[in-house]
């Protein structure tokens, strides 16, 4: 271990000359990709060299208490040293462990968002759109930029589905984890007898997929151009400013329609076509994986859950790792850092638990 973080901290500092080199800023594709490999290995440069620095006074602590002789206050006291010193050592090989555990290859990337209205009818296509609306905001929080890409609305002001872009530091790492069924407990606005209803709406979190990532062959695709339109299906405006776009060999289809420029719709439709064959492709190389689409969200049926929002108690669960918060309120207003922290740590722990790392 203590040899692959020596090579790391050799790389980290070959890259940081580089990127201060005329020649590689004047190249801004080449840059890009030096400064991508440059910043996750500054996070554990940093914590290499906190250990190093730990372990040095670590080591001055003992040889003073060594060299103290009979003075027993001079040694208490380098005993305590010593014990409050090995603590932070090893929560720092803690953390080093985790940190060289294999990352993912798409932690850093921006991500495209899906979310659809699954079983319940109107209350579904509502829930679906607070749980769009309180993405955003986690967004806001974390500093990141979400632009919706399209969203097709229910006739109740609900969406049936929205698809978004969200841009950002580390996006995938953080939300890989919010993919799956979300279910919603509560009474809705309609319901006169004040009965709770159950509904549900699937969440998919796919990486942005750059070209050079998905190469598509021009000739794969169907693209068809309409006009617009709103809910009920009524004309939004008269030109073919609409895009549909199938890829022949997977029929997967992307329609966009947002923007009033065909050309706009068309390259939104191209980041949401390419994150999908993304996630194709990497369904077909982990077995382990459902084939399509659903293996990441399932069918949309209530019993698929991961989390439950309860609002007549303010709760909301999530199943995977037992954590219930009585903050409903607050979570849909983006405050989702207690379960996304505890979703990244409990994976982390799991990783661990198959690939153990050595001690420093």
């Amino acid at each position: 271990m203590l040899e692959k973080l020596e090579q790391i901290e050799a790389r980290y500092e070959a890259l940081t000359k580089e990127l201060s080199s005329p020649e590689l800023i004047a190249d801004q594709a080449a840059y890009g990709k030096a400064a991508k490999q440059h910043r996750p290995l500054g996070e554990m440069v940093t914590k290499y060299r906190e250990w190093k620095t730990i372990k040095e006074e670590l080591a001055g602590a003992k040889e003073l208490y060594e060299s103290s002789g009979d003075e027993e206050e001079m040694r208490e006291m380098a005993r305590a040293e010593m014990d409050t010193l090995a603590q932070r050592l090893e929560r720092s090989e803690a953390e080093l462990r985790v940190l060289l555990l294999p990352r993912d290859p798409n932690d850093e990337k921006n991500v495209i968002l899906e979310i659809r209205a699954g079983t319940g009818g109107d209350e579904a296509t509502l829930f679906a759109a607070e749980m769009l609306r309180m993405y955003g905001r986690y967004a806001e929080r974390q500093g990141w930029r979400m632009e919706i890409l399209d969203t097709s609305e229910s006739g109740v002001g609900g969406i049936k589905e929205g698809i978004a872009l969200i841009e950002g530091d580390k996006v995938y790492s953080k939300l890989k984890h919010e993919s799956g069924v979300h279910r919603v407990q509560r009474v809705p606005q309609t319901e006169a007898s004040g009965r709770i209803h159950t509904s549900a709406i699937t969440v998919a979190v796919l990486p942005e997929a750059e070209e050079v990532d998905v190469k598509i062959d021009p000739k794969d695709l169907r693209i068809d151009y309409f006009c617009s339109s709103g809910p009920g299906g009524q004309s939004v405006n008269t030109t073919y400013s609409a895009v549909r776009i199938t890829h022949l060999p997977t029929s997967t289809v992307v329609s966009m329609q947002d923007e009033k420029s065909q050309i706009k719709n068309r390259e939104k439709a191209m980041r949401v076509l390419r994150a999908r064959l993304q996630e194709l492709e990497e369904q077909k190389q982990h077995d382990a994986l459902a084939s399509e689409r659903r293996s990441m969200v399932g069918s949309g049926d209530r019993s698929e859950k991961i989390r439950t929002y309860n609002f007549k108690d303010n709760r909301v669960s999530d199943h995977r790792i037992g954590l219930t918060i009585h903050q409903l309120d607050l979570v849909m207003e983006g405050a989702l850092d207690e379960f996304i922290n505890s979703l990244v740590t409990h994976f982390q722990a799991e990783k661990m638990k198959a690939a153990p790392v050595a001690a420093v």
